[in-house]
Order: structure tokens, then sequence, then C-alpha cells
């Protein structure tokens, strides 16, 4: 694709594919969390939680304040909507789909009975 240009959609999917944003956003699910709270579990130096959160903020689940020395992180009321509804609208097309197959099945199984 030439020139393609990431979507916020794409942004959000890109940072969740990875294991350890994902346990960053878990963590904030529960509240705000400092950098430091962040990265205490994190097998990883600070710049590489940093990192991270840098694509968290990118993509907009996540927004970051500092005060002082301390950088304060929490989730984007909201952010994960888009996505809730690009995979629901992708779960009703395919139970329509179903529906349609379901009721094609059932007709053919009538017109079998009756022959």
């Amino acid at each position: 694709m030439p020139n393609y240009q990431a979507g916020p959609l794409d942004r959000m999917f890109q940072a969740l594919a990875d294991p350890t944003r994902r346990v960053m956003v878990e963590r904030l699910s529960r509240g705000p969390a400092s950098v430091s709270e962040l990265a205490a579990p994190l097998k990883m130096s600070l710049p590489a939680v940093v990192q991270h959160l840098q694509m968290l903020e990118a993509s907009g689940l996540v927004r970051t304040q500092k005060v002082g020395r301390v950088r304060t992180c929490q989730l984007e009321p909201g952010a994960l909507q888009l996505a809730e509804q690009w995979i629901n609208d992708r779960r009703l097309q395919w139970e329509r789909r179903l529906d349609r197959l379901g009721v094609f099945l059932a007709e053919d199984e009538n017109q079998e009975k009756k022959t």
C-alpha cells in the first residue's frame, strides 16, 4: 500500500498487540498509576516502559500528566469504544450470515423431506 497512514483503529490494535502494553492497560483499568508503579512488575528498564507508554498514548488509550517529578497515567475514558464498535460490526455481519445459512439449510432439509 503506497503512502498508507495508520488510522486511530490501526494504532489502537497495534498498541494492544503487545502483551506488555496489555498488562499496562489492565493495571490502569483499576485506576491511575505512576510510571514507576506501572514499571514495578515488569522485567524491563524504565526507558522501555516509557516507550510502551508512548505507544499507548499515541493510540489514544492512555493519557499521562506530569505533576512535579511524577508522571501519572490513566486510561482515556471511552477509548476502547472504537475497537468495540469495529468488533461488534464484524460480529453482527457474521451472525447475519450464519442466520441466512441456517434458514437456507432448514429450507433445503424441508425440500428433501417432501421428495
